[in-house]
């Protein structure tokens, strides 16, 4: 339940702390005092949109905080510890600051979370009942939920264990429609992809293959200027007609007569003795070189060739025979991937087949339990609605069986209701007025209340519309709520106000030419004063103070019964 709440800059209120009580709290005074206020505060502490102009004027921020007990419904400990929130201690503290820019930070336990996991962690804190509750219900869609609400633990099972399979159903079935609508582009590319495989299959390249043709090329392509080349350095160097080794044989032989009288001479003799012998060495490489000399115009052509398929292969798969040998790599791993593709849609196709029949055979479970879900809840809410004054009032849910599965199986279901004897069942839509619509959500929620173990129920003027006996009904039904749950009720019926635990009254006036809210817990007697003007209006007599003492008593009664 929640156990305390503080407000700083929001709206009207400047800053404001309020503690909390086991039990049954309303909050009456005047209209526009600022009640919907501290429950738009409390609808964002669970998680609702929140806006800038929420903002006190004048302000930079407002910050909301609560302080509820550690709630203890299934699936919350599994959101906190999804969610890495720590839950050591009994209770749980819920903070949201929003900027005048639009941000807005959440933390629960210290720890930031998204809205989106903020409103998770609501859903188990505050149950706030209202005019949007009271628009769905003229809303057929959410009669199906609300229906499910009431099923049994055995149901919600039935239900998730549906929804686990259906989605399985839907991602198959996308999974299927995307190979086949890809089907044709899908054969296209497996075609282009072995065609390109083959063709570099049938160049065989090697690694380092282009540099080794290159180098090739370059020498068949100058074979004359080779072979010129070598024949004169090589008659240089050993032509019978004055070559330079001669030359330089007998520059040796001078130097070695004189080599020994001086070591300059010594050294020089050396470097010349040193170039006749590489001049030697190079004259015999020289004459090798010639004679391994053939022209080979055939392979020229060869090399020619083999280049140019190496260029066209660079030019379509990559810049260097390493890149296209990757590109090859990749390609045959996936046309081998197609491969099982192929075979794999067909077993694809049978497996959708299979599931969805499966799926269907979920969804009539779901069918059975629901209409008995249905006949149930029929019974429930007609005898709520009878001590509620409505005792002539029939009440159907209507079913419709879809031809097309959703994730909550095939069933359409919508409320139908006649509140007078002899007038057939029509759609709530079409016959429910306000004060009705208020007895039908209360009736709801009183049979809700006993399996949904909520913390804490807000009414935001839930008794709107109604008056005399039939105010009265209501506020025995939100007392017997209050057995379970914890329950704040904003009211301006003074029969509602009266069955409280506790009451607190709130107003406004102007300071320092600011308006401003105040909340104030009202004691036995004020309460008497305070319900003697809800009954009264402005001007409040003696009789009214004893109407008011009568009210009270009575009331308490039935409170503590």
């Amino acid at each position: 339940m929640l156990l305390e709440l503080t407000i700083e800059n929001f709206a009207i209120i400047p800053k404001l702390h309020l503690s909390f009580h086991q039990g049954m709290t309303a909050l009456t005074g005047e209209t526009g005092a600022g009640k919907s206020i501290i429950i738009d505060a409390m609808g964002l502490l669970a998680g609702s949109r929140g806006s800038s102009d929420y903002i006190r004027q004048g302000a930079d921020k407002c910050l909301l905080e609560g302080l509820f007990e550690l709630p203890q419904q299934n699936g919350f400990q599994q959101v906190m510890d999804e969610l890495g929130i720590d839950c050591s201690e009994d209770v749980l503290i819920v903070q949201r600051d929003m900027s005048i820019s639009g941000k807005s930070v959440c933390r629960v336990n210290g720890r930031t979370v998204t809205l989106a996991n903020l409103r998770r962690i609501g859903m188990y804190l505050v149950d706030i009942q209202g005019q949007n509750e009271h628009q769905e219900l003229l809303q057929a869609d959410k009669h199906l939920s609300l229906m499910d609400s009431f099923g049994s633990q055995d149901f919600q099972h039935a239900l998730a264990n549906y929804q686990t399979h259906y989605h399985e159903f839907r991602q198959l079935e996308k999974q299927v429609r995307k190979i086949q609508s890809n089907e044709q582009s899908y054969v296209q590319r497996m075609d282009m992809l072995r065609f390109q495989q083959e063709e570099i299959e049938q160049a065989e390249l090697q690694p380092d293959e282009e540099e080794l043709l290159v180098e090739e090329r370059d020498k068949l392509s100058n074979f004359q200027k080779i072979v010129d080349a070598l024949a004169k350095a090589y008659g240089v160097l050993s032509s019978e007609a004055g070559n330079s080794l001669d030359g330089v044989s007998i520059a040796l032989n001078e130097m070695q007569g004189i080599a020994h009288l001086d070591n300059d001479y010594e050294q020089i003799n050396e470097n010349i003795q040193n170039a006749y012998y590489l001049l030697q060495d190079a004259a015999s490489d020289i004459s090798r070189q010639m004679d391994r000399l053939e022209l080979d115009e055939g392979r020229l052509e060869e090399v020619v060739l083999r280049l140019e398929i190496i260029r066209q292969l660079k030019r379509k798969y990559g810049d260097s025979i390493p890149t296209i040998l990757a590109y090859y790599d990749k390609i045959s791993e996936e046309l081998s991937a197609a491969t099982m593709t192929e075979g794999q849609l067909e077993e694809l196709e049978a497996q959708l087949v299979e599931k969805q029949q499966y799926v269907w055979q979920l969804a009539e479970v779901l069918h059975v339990k629901r209409q008995e879900i249905a006949q149930q809840l029929e019974q429930e809410i007609l005898q709520e609605l009878s001590e509620l004054y409505m005792e002539n009032t029939q009440f159907d849910i209507h079913f419709e069986t879809g031809k097309t599965l959703r994730d909550t199986g095939f069933d359409q279901v919508e409320f139908y209701l006649s509140t007078n004897p002899g007038e057939p069942l029509k759609p709530l839509v079409k016959v429910a007025s306000g004060g009705e619509l208020s007895r039908i959500l209360l009736a709801l929620k009183t049979i809700f209340s006993k399996t949904q173990e909520m913390t804490s129920i807000v009414f935001d003027e839930v008794d709107t519309g109604v008056s005399g006996r039939v105010a009265q009904a209501i506020a025995e039904k939100i007392a017997k709520i209050a057995d379970n749950s914890q329950v704040l009720c904003i009211t301006h019926l003074p029969q509602v106000a009266a069955v409280a635990d506790y009451q607190y009254f709130i107003s406004k006036a102007v300071k320092d030419g600011r308006t401003q809210t105040h909340v104030v817990q009202l004691t036995n007697e004020e309460r008497v004063d305070e319900v003697a003007r809800m009954l009264a209006g402005a001007e409040i007599t003696e009789l009214t103070l004893e109407h008011a003492r009568e009210l009270l008593r009575i009331a308490g009664k039935v409170a503590h019964r």
